[in-house]
């Protein structure tokens, strides 16, 4: 492994759901291996800015905002080399109420393929590829997060439905799927001694991952290092779903 395998000096990357949480540990992490990085958040939300990305404002269930952001982006000519799809949601307890299991549906699995199709173009042009975000939860099911839990088995087949229809356009797709990760989401979890313990109990490496953890799974996949490599989920959990 040398080290220019993880050099995106002179690479665009896009970051959905960068603003925060794996996102921004992503969006980071690809900013100091050189990459020009766009990342989005939501509209309205406030970001803390960082030197070197530039955050714009998307809600990646709003198909026309999708269709706007690939449009300006190939308008500026810097093309496209990398997508990462962080954008996502869970609303625990609450997904069994319809509206709420089809909102998450439409963010976490439609909100990927709706940026994949739109970058899609700009992509093959630069024979660039595609890293979503799937879950442990990709492989197990999660009682009190049925959407999620759908939500994020889908963006495992969809990855691999991807991988093989773009494969001849250089395109590769690839999934991270991560487990317990300290992130803002599971803040309450973290803090909560009853539900942490058993997390942790189960998690063979014995702690929380960090954004960062993640992050560093998403330049392999993202690199010439892994250029034979499309359709593969890695999970990225300290052993969580095998234990």
């Amino acid at each position: 492994m040398t080290q220019a395998s993880y050099n995106f000096t002179g690479k665009t990357a896009l970051v959905c759901g960068g603003s925060s949480g794996i996102g921004r540990g992503v969006a980071l992490a690809l900013r100091d291996a050189g990459a020009r990085v766009i990342a989005t958040g939501l509209p309205g939300e406030t970001v803390a800015p960082e030197t070197g990305i530039e955050f714009v404002a998307l809600d990646v269930a709003d198909q026309a905002g999708v269709t706007a952001l690939a449009a300006r982006l190939a308008q500026d000519g810097a093309g496209l080399d990398l997508l990462v799809n962080c954008a996502g949601m869970i609303r625990r307890q609450a997904e069994y109420d319809i509206e709420t299991f089809l909102r998450v549906l439409d963010v976490n699995l439609a909100g990927t393929m709706r940026l994949c199709t739109a970058c899609k173009p700009l992509l093959a042009k630069q024979r660039g590829s595609i890293v979503n975000t799937a879950s442990m939860l990709s492989f197990f099911g999660g009682a009190l997060v049925p959407a999620y839990a759908a939500s994020k088995g889908g963006v495992m087949q969809l990855t691999k439905s991807l991988a093989i229809a773009w494969a001849a356009e250089g395109i590769r797709v690839n999934a991270v799927a991560p487990g317990w990760i300290a992130t803002p989401l599971t803040q309450a979890l973290q803090d909560d001694p009853a539900r942490s313990g058993p997390i942790l109990e189960r998690t063979p490496m014995r702690r929380w991952g960090q954004p960062e953890d993640v992050a560093k799974a998403v330049l392999f996949l993202a690199s010439n290092a892994a250029e034979f490599i499309t359709g593969v989920i890695l999970p990225v959990d300290g052993g969580y779903a095998v234990a």
